[in-house]
């Protein structure tokens, strides 16, 4: 699994969970309970994971979706 998105906002990872999910791609959102218990102090963000072999697609869809700003930074492959 790759991290590609870290965000405390939910409607971001709704409209990542309905991009991604609608080419197949299936995420897991990790911290999603915690980020909204503690949702007013942002420590908690969620994390948008994806399976490695499909991470690069993930990333061209949310760039082609113009939420490329939110991406983490890409990382090497072993």
């Amino acid at each position: 699994m790759e991290e590609i998105i870290r965000t405390p906002d939910p409607v971001l990872v709704t409209a990542i969970e309905v991009l991604l999910g609608s080419a197949g791609i299936a995420i897991f959102v990790a911290d999603r309970h915690i980020s909204a218990i503690e949702a007013r102090i942002s420590a908690f963000p969620m994390r948008i994971l994806v399976p490695s072999d499909v991470a690069r697609r993930a990333r061209r869809l949310i760039e082609e979706a113009g939420l490329g700003d939110e991406l983490r930074p890409s990382t090497p492959s072993p």
